[in-house]
């Protein structure tokens, strides 16, 4: 058995960018349709994000879709962030749900959001 302390952990971490957990809704373009997710956590170059295991065989190389941050992570008001990204492994898991990782390839930050009340 490998006992692990922080140091070997860092080792093993291949990420670059810091990663937030949120769960934040996360709308999907996928060619006419928007699919709902929500994501687990999120940097400036990539995402993890849950949909349902049905709506998951739609994702396939490079697609499209809006993040949409709370108040609360922005320090301001909600901000809608809208990405193009490109699908890099799924995982099911018990719930019916499929975990996406995706590298984020382009972001923009839409400035004409008001939320619904």
């Amino acid at each position: 058995m490998v006992r692990m302390n922080l140091k070997t952990k860092e080792a093993f971490e291949r990420r670059e960018r810091q990663r937030f957990n949120i769960s934040a809704p996360l709308t999907l373009s996928i060619g006419n349709r928007e699919i709902a997710a929500y994501t687990r956590d999120l940097s400036n170059r990539g995402v993890y994000f849950y949909l349902a295991v049905c709506d998951s065989l739609l994702i396939e190389g490079e697609f499209e879709f809006v993040v949409e941050l709370p108040p609360e992570i922005t320090l301001s008001t909600c901000c809608r962030i809208r990405c193009k990204g490109r699908a890099l492994r799924k995982e099911e898991n018990q719930s019916n749900l499929t975990g996406v990782a995706a590298e984020i390839l382009h972001y923009s930050i839409l400035r004409d959001f008001a939320p619904a009340l």
